[in-house]
């Protein structure tokens, strides 16, 4: 027989490897989040070629990054089955096909199918599996990890703002588009550096479990041979319903649904949704705001690289205060700080009339927007742990993608109808503040309620006739909250040959 602690995967090592993985999540993270808001460089120019509204192009980016979002349970399940190395590769050809398809559309719908679909579905394979394999390769030093992989995403977005510019100027919004379809593939050279930690991975474990599970079906069909079976249970509807029971045991492995029990999940959940209403918009609508206010365009792009300056410093330093003593026990009170902060900024806004008072917005806005960033995923990862996290990924982000879908257009409306950006500004701001209120409070409430729960547990722990019950409830408590992944795959396969013993 195997050793017991064969096919399980080692600790993290929290070094070495890890930080080359670090750095091509940089790459990967960088472009995912940057390239959507870069592509707002180009959008007077496409509105005015095909004779659209502002609300009709805020759709292009919209659509990517709902997708880029939306698509989370499809890139959770692929990582669990495949790993994040090929899923990643895969999604940078992805955006590669999409906008160098792109480039010879001829309608706003060509745009939002190559543009929006296509590439953001290839954005959200490089996602994901970049902030998953982070998971598994650092435990201790995690929060500097994803605040240093998360400042790819300033550092793409403060090099695209100027390139995207100066590609426009000298080839044309469709010879950028070829181009930048050219720069996108790098995600597959990014992808590579995503070596898999350790030798045993999901899909050896799970196979050698079914590899157990065959021998000891055959094992059992031997020993029967010599004694009377009942002739009524044939062996081959035993097989169907393992088979069934199987293919559910998957479906819930890759998509953890047992998590919309979890109280903390489920307020991370709803204030997330709330956020994103307003998340998004401003960064969309910054560099045309300046244009429509008479900023000339390179003065405009720039304003987008101060913001990608300082929020190039914000998310490690945001990374390096999350990890302390101090902060990372509470650090759910950390993001719903940075969430408010960030509405706030956009509250102000419109107190910026000159281009020094947008400079000032964009080093606010950029100081917030990389605080969200960096809390964004550890702040989820503290409320499920590492073992459930691909799950709670995936079906936060289909969640969230509904709203980050509708955000830029209402912002577009509200511009259309009114003719001034200022009421965007407004809207999102509001949302925000609203959200981080939200997340503030119920958090509150959550450690309370966590804290009077372990009180209650050790009071009971300490009276002896409460000893046998208590063990009864917390194993009962073990199985409703079991962790569903390759790890406790095993345990599952071995309840399902015991209930086969049996009904032989």
């Amino acid at each position: 027989p195997a050793p017991a602690q064969a096919g399980r995967a080692p600790g993290p090592p929290d070094g070495g490897w890890g930080w080359v993985v670090v750095f091509g999540a940089f790459v990967s993270i960088g472009f995912a989040y940057a390239f959507p808001k870069g592509l707002a460089i180009f959008f007077k120019e496409i509105q005015d070629f095909f004779g659209t509204s502002y609300s009709e192009i805020a759709w292009v980016s919209s659509i990517m990054l709902a997708t880029t979002y939306g698509a989370g349970p499809i890139s959770s399940i692929l990582v669990n089955r495949y790993g994040s190395r090929p899923v990643v590769m895969f999604g940078g050809l992805l955006c590669g096909v999409g906008m160098i398809s792109a480039a010879f559309c001829t309608s706003i719908l060509q745009l939002y199918i190559c543009v929006g679909f296509i590439t953001g579905f290839g954005l959200a394979l490089n996602l994901q599996p970049s902030v998953i394999i982070i998971g598994k390769y650092f435990l201790k030093r995690r929060p500097i990890a994803n605040g240093l992989a998360m400042a790819g995403s300033p550092v793409m977005l403060c090099t695209l703002a100027p390139l995207n510019q100066f590609l426009f100027d000298n080839f044309g919004w469709r010879g950028s588009f070829l181009i930048l379809g050219a720069i996108l593939l790098n995600c597959c050279v990014a992808g590579a550096l995503f070596r898999p930690i350790g030798a045993a991975t999901a899909p050896a474990q799970t196979q050698g479990t079914e590899e157990g599970k065959d021998a000891l079906k055959v094992k059992i069909i031997e020993d029967g041979k010599g004694k009377s079976s009942p002739p009524n249970v044939p062996m081959e509807s035993t097989t169907e319903e393992e088979e069934g029971k199987d293919c559910f045991e998957k479906v819930n492995q890759y998509l953890d649904f047992s998590l919309f029990k979890h109280r903390g999940f489920l307020i991370y959940l709803f204030g997330n949704v709330l956020m994103f209403l307003g998340f998004f918009a401003p960064i969309v609508f910054l560099a045309p705001y300046a244009k429509h206010t008479g900023i000339d365009e390179y003065s405009a792009a720039f304003l987008l690289s101060i913001l990608a300056i300082v929020d190039m410093v914000a998310r490690p330093a945001t990374g390096i205060i999350a990890n302390s003593r101090w902060v990372r026990p509470r650090i759910q009170y950390f993001f719903s700080f940075a969430i408010a902060f960030n509405g706030t900024c956009h509250l102000l806004c419109p107190l910026a009339s000159s281009y020094s008072g947008l400079v000032v917005y964009s080093v606010f806005y950029g100081l917030a927007f990389g605080m969200v960033c960096a809390l964004l995923f550890e702040t989820l990862m503290d409320l499920v742990g590492a073992a459930r996290f691909t799950s709670a990924v995936g079906l936060v982000t289909i969640a969230e993608c509904c709203t980050i879908l509708l955000g830029p257009p209402i912002g577009g409306i509200l511009i259309d109808t009114f003719g001034d950006y200022k009421y965007m500004f407004i809207k999102c701001g509001a949302v925000m503040v609203l959200a981080g209120t939200f997340l503030f409070i119920m958090n509150y409430y959550n450690y309370r309620v966590l804290a009077k729960e372990e009180k209650e547990r050790r009071r009971k722990e300490e009276d002896p006739k409460s000893v046998r019950t208590e063990n009864e409830g917390r194993n009962n408590w073990k199985k409703d909250s079991a962790q569903d992944g390759p790890e406790l795959e095993p345990l599952r396969e071995k309840e399902g040959v015991k209930k086969e013993m049996n009904g032989t």
